[in-house]
């Protein structure tokens, strides 16, 4: 075996150690992978160029353009206001609208903005047809992997791939060609969901699904220390203004008319400092600060309105990996965290020093005018329908959003190789620009960037199989085992179904893009040792790479669901094994009866 070989599967071993622990971001561990590709002398100096040269991070980043604007106009919430106003009968016929409509839009979106203006409708849904969230949310979660697997644009997984065939010179995928097996398996899915989905997920809710409107409201108070008071002087951490097992959270300070941004733990009470302070847990809720805090001479100024919800830590959030006070919350977003629900358990102790993880819900007592600021922060996913706003009319900005997606999606349609699909979306983002839908600034920012650097350091990795060997001696390594085990006329159809079923293993513990990213050179050597076309492996591919059901970290959207939905691990594995295995199955039956060898 030559030693490049040797030191190109090491790379791919530890680089797979790196992302299944998780001791560094995605992004900066495929980076790494690049800059080792090219200081080992796997990838030429000059050559490593040409991974900047592949669309596929252009057409995604274009695409999250697009996203952003459907979002910020408004776009998604006329897909919500659908559904409430059609949504009629109980669980299943809700279940089976809420998968639809789902899918459906995931095919030409981006599943994680899906997915997170769907979590407040279906969790408003469950409130009001007393339904537990528990019997929703995975099935929106699972129906939006489904409509990802129906267009080019469903996924950006689908795009890596398209892109990695055609940079060696292949015919990249059309836009609806995943179609022929990504409607069947949708089909197939969302009927399994809506018949065995009610007896096979748990019935549970979260903290909020339990709570009428009337018991996550509670009242804020604005307060002044007055000239007299005893507490001036004294350390705010042990006065009883921070008294969290009392019910009484401290939300703002300010003095001389600013706000205060001192830690508690080094705040000094003086005189005429005011305090919005709230009231939780209490069962006699009283009208003043006066009552609740006597002798202390305080004066409330005002009354305002708090409200009890759930934000969810999404995967790209800055508050990964830091603490409540390490990231400043309480100030920073002038709210109190009650408890942090994680793998199925509440965190209601030290919370000020715990390390927040992706797929974190953090139960927050804020005022309710504040709810729009929660919801506009890329850190985490509101999951209050309160604050959802009326959806726009047919004659808004909303609409034109939709027109020039449908013209991205149909140019591509008609007019490829004419129209390519990188170009089409950039035409499609940029003109989003130009009619100022959203700025600049908000364009910028809808970009999942960590995700567009990881691309290109995993494409960096492809080049280093093929150019190596590494990518044939895996193929001919496979090729020799299944040919051991069976003979000329099913060997394809066995190397299908074994690569389809690798696919999905490696995507439930790594990102779907490189476990796609990686596969690609490996069954396009596969295919030339056969003598067969590369075709039916890609496509098996894609749908392995956007199939994982069965862990909760095996698809970004899983996480979201998983602290509003009061899941446990073992919920996602009864639910999502028989799933993976309905993929599995119908991928490999459908894949060859469309797709020749």
């Amino acid at each position: 075996m030559d030693i490049k070989i040797i030191i190109t599967l090491v790379l791919i071993a530890l680089t797979l150690y790196a992302f299944v622990k998780e001791i560094a971001p995605a992004d900066l561990i495929a980076l790494t992978l690049l800059c080792a590709t090219v200081i080992l002398g796997l990838v030429d100096k000059n050559d490593v160029l040409t991974v900047f040269k592949n669309e596929a991070p252009l057409t995604i980043g274009a695409l999250f353009v697009i996203g952003t604007a459907l979002e910020k106009t408004g776009g998604v919430l006329q897909i919500s206001g659908l559904i409430q106003k059609v949504t009629k009968g109980g669980l299943r016929s809700t279940l089976l609208l809420l998968c639809i409509v789902t899918a459906f839009f995931s095919a030409f979106m981006n599943n994680t903005a899906i997915v997170a203006i769907m979590l407040p409708v279906a969790l408003g849904l469950a409130r009001s047809k007393e339904i537990p969230s528990s019997k929703l949310l995975i099935p929106i979660s699972y129906a939006s992997i489904f409509g990802g697997c129906c267009t080019l644009i469903g996924t950006s997984t689908n795009i890596v791939v398209s892109g990695a065939i055609k940079a060696k010179g292949l015919p990249p995928l059309s836009m609806f060609e995943l179609a022929a097996v990504g409607v069947p398996l949708s089909i197939a899915g969302i009927i399994y969901l809506t018949m065995l989905g009610p007896k096979l997920l748990p019935n549970r809710t979260s903290v909020m699904g339990v709570l009428d409107d009337k018991q996550r409201t509670t009242p804020l108070f604005h307060i002044l220390v007055g000239k007299k008071s005893p507490l001036i002087g004294s350390s705010l951490l042990s006065s009883p203004l921070f008294n969290p097992k009392t019910g009484i959270h401290l939300m703002e300070i300010r003095r001389n008319g600013e706000r205060l941004m001192t830690p508690v733990n080094e705040l000094i009470i003086e005189a005429n400092d005011r305090f919005l302070i709230g009231v939780h847990g209490r069962r006699n809720k009283t009208d003043t600060a006066e009552e609740l805090l006597p002798d202390l001479d305080i004066q409330t100024l005002s009354k305002i309105e708090g409200v009890v919800t759930e934000l969810v830590i999404t995967d790209e959030s800055e508050m990964v990996s830091q603490t409540l006070a390490t990231a400043d919350f309480r100030q920073r977003y002038n709210s109190v965290v009650l408890a942090v629900h994680r793998n199925g358990k509440n965190i209601t102790e030290k919370l000020a020093t715990t390390e927040l993880d992706n797929g974190d819900t953090l139960l927050v007592l804020t005022p309710r005018n504040n709810l729009k600021t929660l919801k506009d922060s890329h850190n985490f996913v509101l999951t209050d329908s309160a604050v959802t706003s009326p959806p726009p009319g047919l004659y808004s900005k909303a609409t034109l959003c939709w027109v020039i997606l449908l013209l991205v999606v149909i140019s591509v349609t008609i007019f490829n190789p004419i129209v390519p699909m990188h170009i089409a979306s950039l035409i499609g983002a940029v003109a989003i620009l130009w009619m100022r839908l959203i700025s600049t600034r908000e364009a910028y920012a809808g970009v999942d960037w960590p995700i567009i650097f990881m691309l290109y350091g995993m494409l960096a990795l492809g080049m280093a199989m093929e150019s190596t060997g590494t990518a044939k001696w895996l193929a001919e390594g496979f090729v020799n085992f299944t040919k051991s085990v069976a003979s000329p006329e099913v060997l394809p159809y066995l190397a299908l179904s074994v690569i389809i079923l690798l696919t999905i293993a490696l995507t439930e513990v790594l990102s779907n893009n490189a476990t796609a990213l990686m596969m690609v050179p490996i069954v396009i050597n596969l295919a030339s040792t056969l003598h067969l076309s590369h075709t039916p492996f890609i496509i098996g591919i894609c749908i392995g790479a956007s199939t994982a059901f069965m862990l909760p970290m095996g698809y970004q959207t899983h996480m979201m669901i998983y602290g509003p939905g009061g899941y446990r691990f073992s919920d996602f594995i009864r639910v999502g094994l028989p799933m993976n295995i309905i993929s599995w199955v119908l991928a490999s039956i459908i894949i060859p009866l469309v797709w020749s060898f």
